[in-house]
């Protein structure tokens, strides 16, 4: 169902484009956005939860620090069904989750889990530069949203999200 389809698109990607309002210079309180690496645990731990390592260098990171209100939206673009069927990845039937609520620092007992779900996912991001003081961040998931055909937008509830299994 589509809670699994949720699930399956925050499993999956690897990358999200997360919005958030600028808190400083001159497009305070515009709208910006970036696109972040992110995990929902170790490779054999999907847990819906989105988990990021992210410097206070990044403006989207700066802004969170002030104001943690974002939403995450996930593309069905890195999956297959887009690449084998030839479908453009802006078209409706490649599925997009968006993710809002708050982006929180991982709370020191979290911090062993964050570390395994993203260096499991994206081994590079050990090797970065320790100057740029990385830290972990995640989602408190408050709102869900999938778009999985044209025109169709379906509010998921949390719960139902965090209980399902990632299937496409």
């Amino acid at each position: 169902g589509r809670a699994g389809t949720a699930r399956f698109l925050a499993r999956y990607n690897t990358w999200g484009f997360v919005a958030t309002r600028a808190a400083q210079g001159k497009i305070q309180g515009m709208p910006y956005g970036n696109c972040l690496l992110l995990s929902d645990g170790p490779v054999n731990n999907s847990t819906g939860i989105p988990f990021f390592y992210v410097t206070p260098k990044d403006n989207t990171v700066a802004d969170l620090l002030k104001n943690p209100v974002a939403s995450l939206t996930l593309p069905e673009a890195d999956g297959n069904f887009c690449r084998k069927n030839v479908i453009d990845p802006e078209d409706p039937r490649c599925a997009r989750l968006t993710l809002t609520g708050q982006m929180v620092t991982v709370p020191p007992e979290e911090v062993e889990f964050a570390k395994q779900a993203m260096f499991s996912r994206h081994p590079v991001v050990r090797k970065w530069p320790r100057s740029y003081e990385w830290f972990f961040m995640k989602m408190n998931i408050e709102h869900i949203w999938l778009q999985s055909w044209y025109g169709e937008v379906s509010a998921i509830a949390v719960e139902e999200y965090l209980k399902a299994v990632p299937s496409k």
